[in-house]
């Protein structure tokens, strides 16, 4: 687990595109929750999806008017990490860009701590 700083911080690109996909939905008070869980090829992968209400243990990040959310659990290995949007050849999509993790797998979905 990581001692650093319990932070995660949102690139440019991700927050201009969280605010497209936001400015697409009829609900103003989305924002995206990034969490970790077991599993994938590398030990633990990450999942994203859009949540209207943070909860009791939620941590809340915000940029340029957008919100990320992650739960505390999830803090433990995110610690330190940014957010970032890839806009490529291979495919446009979140990455979690994160000082915590030994390996991941070629997609980039999964990794090990």
């Amino acid at each position: 687990m990581n001692d650093g700083p319990r932070e995660l911080s949102i690139s440019d690109a991700a927050a201009r595109r969280l605010a497209f996909l936001l400015g697409q939905e009829d609900d103003p008070d989305q924002m995206l929750r990034v969490t970790v869980s077991g599993g994938g090829c590398s030990g633990y992968q990450y999942h994203f999806d859009f949540d209207r209400e943070a909860r009791a243990d939620d941590l809340v990040f915000e940029r340029d008017g957008v919100k990320v959310v992650t739960d505390n659990a999830s803090m433990d290995l995110l610690a330190g990490s940014q957010l970032d949007y890839v806009d490529d050849l291979i495919g446009a999509f979140f990455t979690v860009n994160n000082p915590n993790a030994s390996s991941s797998c070629g997609c980039g979905v999964s990794f090990s701590a």
